[in-house]
Parts: structure tokens; C-alpha cells; sequence
């Protein structure tokens, strides 16, 4: 009995705790396997760039940023005009990096979104139009151009020692703001007339099952699990199917992910997130509370009348503790996450509190989940 029996003595603290948990094996929602897993070599790019944003109302960058003012003095040099870096007054301009992410299959002449971002000490990007300004790939070559007005979703005023600001006013966007001009080459359909099919998560459990689904929907078909994230499916060496139809039908079949037992703590937040696997093992959980309240009052002593003693501040401090009863929860075996949320509930336990619980509780191997603190 001794190794069935946990007690946890905590400080009383307040918070807000949430919960969110998920529903038991046989009850796995059913999801479209696309939204679980992507073809090989469909996959989308990261593009940067390095641009000036114009037309600022003097919330540009100081001369401080060296970057800036080197930037614009080379930019009027490709236009013939050859001013010192010295003389030059940047308020107006900014510094940014420009970022954006090309699709897959995106072709020449299609337009992206791109996020524009100062590195500076500009203090709005507001009413700022970015200049022309090449997004390069990480092989170096250039795949689009950006250029247009800001977006940034907010303001940001003052005026003497007084602002008012909504949103981040450094951040902006450009809807449709890239031209591409290069596009990537995409090749989904392997060498060996074959499809691979990548797991978000992998997980042998999910790979067995997508195998199997996709047998039962095309008999035809050769379809293997690779490893625990990979499932290769081949095709028909006559080509008689197409592949674009062929993988429309295979992103739209049903699937049920398996899950691992996993409890998920924000402790910054106070948020617990327990999905509807974990299990707990026989265990009680004692819980009790200690409250200090400390306060301090001051009074004035006067002196007698006539004497040479001087009026004084003297501090009374009282020291005041009180101390709750414990109160204790027992857990059967194979107990669930809603029987763990409703009880932990019930003794009132803060999110520190209840961090300190389930770390204890996996301490003491009565939790079966993995317990990731963030």
C-alpha cells in the first residue's frame, strides 16, 4: 500500500488553469490523410531579402544605422548621383529584411505575400513603400521581387512625451507584394514510377494503418511503409493511372492517427494540455494549502508633554498563518485524463500547483505520458 499511496504538500498560489484533452483510441476522429501527411517533393521554399523602405514620416532609421545610410548612398550611385554617406539624413528610410515563401509548382509571373521587417531602430514602418528588392533562395539565385506599400495592421502616434501605438508598427506586410521570376523545379513522381507519402509525425501505428487503408481502396496498388514516417506507394508500370488524379484520391481517404500520451505545460501561461491517452496508474494524491499574510501598520509615538523626547514612526508588523486541511484523491487503476481533470479541479489546484502534481506523479511512474514543459 505504501508504494500506492503519493502526497504533495504545495503553497497556495492563483492562476488560471486550462485544460484540453482528446478522446480514447477508439473514438480518434477520423481525418483525410492530406492532413496528415504530403507527397515527396511537393514542398515550399524560404526566400530573404535585404530592401529600403521610402516615404516614412520621420520614423525611419537614426544615423546610428550605419547600414541604412551606406545603403541609400549606394542605390543614388546606380542612378548617377554621388552623394558622401556623412551628409546624408536617413529618417525617412528604413532598413528591413524582406521575407516571403515560394509555393510549390508556383510559376513565373505568379505573385506572393511577403513580410517586411526592420533591422533598425526605425520606429514605424506606417505609410513606408518597400523598393525594389531581390528575394534569393538558399542555393543564392533570385526567385522573386518585391516591391509596394506596407500593410502593417496598426499605428503608432505622439507626440512630446506621449504615444499611442496598436499592433507592431515595425512588422508589415505586402499582399501579393513578389513577382516571381525563377521557378523551382518539383518532382513528385520518382524514378521507379512511385509515390512517397511523408508522415507529419511518424509513427509506426499510423503508417500500418495508412498501408492498410490504402490497399483497401486500391487493391491495384503496392503500398509499403518504409519506416515509421514513410509509406511508398507504386504505380501501375504501364501508366494507366495518373498520378494527379491518383494522389487527389489519396489525399481524400480516411485515416486515424494514433497519438502518444503526452501532457503539454506552458508554465509562463499557466496552460495544461493533457491529451485523452494518458492513463494513471493506483495512486492517491494529497493536496493542502499554507497561507502567510504579513502586514505591517505604522503608528506614531508622541512623547510626554514637556520632555526632551522627539515624535517617531514605529513600524507593528503581525505575522499571520493559516493552514488548510489536506485533502486526498485516489485513483483506480487505467484512471482517465477527464477522471485526473475533474479531481485535480476539485481540490482547487493552481497551475504551479498542478505543474509540481504531474511532474511528481511521473516522478513517482504513475503517469503514463510523456510530460513536456515549455
Amino acid at each position: 500500500m505504501a508504494n500506492e499511496i503519493f502526497s504533495l504538500l504545495v503553497i497556495i498560489a492563483t492562476g488560471w488553469i486550462g485544460f484540453s484533452w482528446g478522446q480514447t483510441a477508439s473514438q480518434m476522429p477520423t481525418v483525410r490523410l492530406k492532413d496528415v501527411a504530403q507527397v515527396r517533393g511537393v514542398r515550399s521554399n524560404q526566400l530573404i531579402g535585404y530592401g529600403l523602405v521610402v516615404g516614412l514620416e520621420g520614423t525611419g532609421d537614426s544615423k546610428g544605422a550605419l547600414f541604412t545610410v551606406q545603403s541609400i548612398a549606394n542605390m543614388l550611385e546606380r542612378f548617377g548621383i554621388t552623394i558622401p554617406a556623412e551628409t546624408l539624413k536617413v529618417k525617412n528610410v528604413a532598413a528591413v529584411m524582406v521575407t516571403a515563401e515560394l509555393p510549390p509548382f508556383a510559376r513565373a509571373g505568379n505573385r506572393i505575400d511577403v513580410v517586411v521587417s526592420s533591422i533598425g531602430d526605425a520606429r514605424s514602418l506606417q505609410g513606408g513603400t518597400l523598393l525594389q528588392t531581390p528575394l534569393r533562395g538558399a542555393d543564392g539565385q533570385v526567385y522573386a521581387v518585391a516591391q509596394g506599400p506596407l500593410s502593417i495592421g496598426g499605428f503608432n502616434f505622439g507626440a512630446g512625451a506621449s504615444t499611442v501605438q496598436r499592433n507592431h508598427t515595425t512588422v508589415g506586410r505586402i499582399p501579393n507584394g513578389a513577382l516571381i521570376e525563377r521557378e523551382v523545379p518539383s518532382q513528385f513522381l520518382q524514378a521507379d514510377n512511385s509515390l512517397i507519402i511523408q508522415l507529419h509525425q511518424p509513427d509506426f501505428t499510423t503508417a500500418a494503418r495508412v498501408v492498410s487503408t490504402i490497399r483497401s481502396a486500391f487493391p491495384s496498388l503496392q503500398a509499403r511503409a518504409i519506416d515509421p514516417g514513410t509509406v511508398r506507394v507504386t504505380l501501375d508500370p504501364q501508366g494507366a493511372l495518373d498520378p494527379i488524379m491518383l494522389i487527389a484520391q489519396l489525399e481524400s481517404l480516411p485515416v486515424v492517427p494514433d497519438i502518444t500520451a503526452r501532457v503539454v505545460v506552458n508554465e509562463r501561461t499557466g496552460t495544461v494540455v493533457v491529451n485523452g491517452e494518458v492513463r494513471i496508474a493506483p495512486v492517491a494524491i494529497a493536496h493542502g494549502g499554507i497561507t502567510v499574510r504579513i502586514q505591517t501598520t505604522y503608528e506614531v509615538s508622541q512623547p510626554p508633554p514637556l520632555s526632551q523626547g522627539r515624535t517617531q514612526v514605529v513600524p507593528q508588523t503581525q505575522v499571520d498563518a493559516q493552514e488548510e486541511p489536506a485533502r486526498m484523491v485516489y485513483f483506480k487503476e487505467g484512471a482517465s485524463v477527464e477522471s485526473l481533470v475533474k479531481a485535480l479541479n476539485a481540490l482547487g489546484v493552481s497551475p504551479r500547483d498542478l505543474i509540481a502534481i504531474l511532474q511528481a506523479l511521473k516522478a513517482a511512474g504513475a503517469l503514463h505520458a510523456e510530460v513536456e514543459v515549455q
